[in-house]
């Protein structure tokens, strides 16, 4: 089990890539500061640095700083450019290890991209992450290429969550056999929504269930098929019988499992 750090401990960790003359504010520091301000609403390095510049020498002090007034916009600027980003991830990864190695069932796969620093002209970063919704927490996240897709780089997530007896979810993309080949070999389960565009899965499903006799689609959309091919009457039978209709499907599910 990963010793338990705090989270300027695992700042420390992360190698300052500023030569050694150049280093007025020790790195650690600058993190804290950024933590901290994006944590209170902080939305851009301009923000950031005018956040610790507005809070006075006690809290610059307080978060590690030598001196009084902490960096400007242009220091976080080129610091952040030459931040070796997979140490700042291990480092992290290690601060967040306590809570990984607490009690969470489920880990859900979601792609997001960041704003950009200078609206439009300055492209936000795509990122895969990995939320554990018991523990609150972002296990882990990992930058999309723009030469891949979410997919491809959830294969690369999956090697540094611990998923044994965990459950994965995540939206249809997520839907593919290596994918789902691997989560199996990690003794964890999954669960893909299947939409309209994947036919052929859709329609082995809906066979699969059939042969249980539960349907896969909802109630409601029963009801408008009906209604198209038997009319209003027969539509509002349908709507009648969904309590029903509820019931068996759970039930047949529970065969299922």
């Amino acid at each position: 089990m990963s010793q338990v750090v705090s989270l300027w401990e695992a700042f420390e960790q992360v190698p300052d890539p500023r030569d050694a003359q150049g280093r007025r504010h020790p790195l650690p520091a600058i993190l804290a500061l950024t933590a901290v301000a994006i944590l209170s609403g902080s939305r851009s390095l301009y923000a950031i640095a005018q956040f610790g510049r507005d809070r006075g020498k006690s809290f610059a002090a307080a978060l590690g700083f030598t001196r009084d007034v902490p960096p400007c916009c242009a220091t976080l600027h080129y610091l952040f450019a030459a931040l070796d980003r997979k140490a700042f991830e291990r480092a992290i990864r290690r601060w967040t290890s306590r809570w990984v190695a607490a009690g969470w069932e489920s880990v859900s796969l979601d792609g997001k991209t960041l704003r950009g620093t200078q609206g439009h002209e300055v492209p936000g970063v795509h990122l895969l992450a990995a939320y554990a919704h018991e523990a609150k927490l972002v296990l882990d996240q990992i930058p999309v290429d723009a030469k891949t897709n979410e997919h491809k780089t959830a294969l690369e997530m999956l090697n540094l969550i611990p998923l044994e007896g965990k459950l994965v979810t995540g939206d249809a993309m997520f839907c593919q056999r290596d994918l789902t080949q691997k989560i199996r070999k990690k003794r964890a389960h999954w669960l893909w929504p299947v939409k309209a565009n994947q036919g052929d899965l859709l329609e082995t499903l809906a066979a699969e269930f059939a042969t249980e006799g539960v349907s896969p689609l909802g109630a409601k959309a029963r009801g408008r098929r009906a209604s198209n091919r038997r009319g209003h009457h027969q539509n509002a039978r349908s709507h009648r019988n969904t309590h029903v209709d509820a019931q068996h499907r759970a039930a047949g599910l529970r065969r299922l499992a």
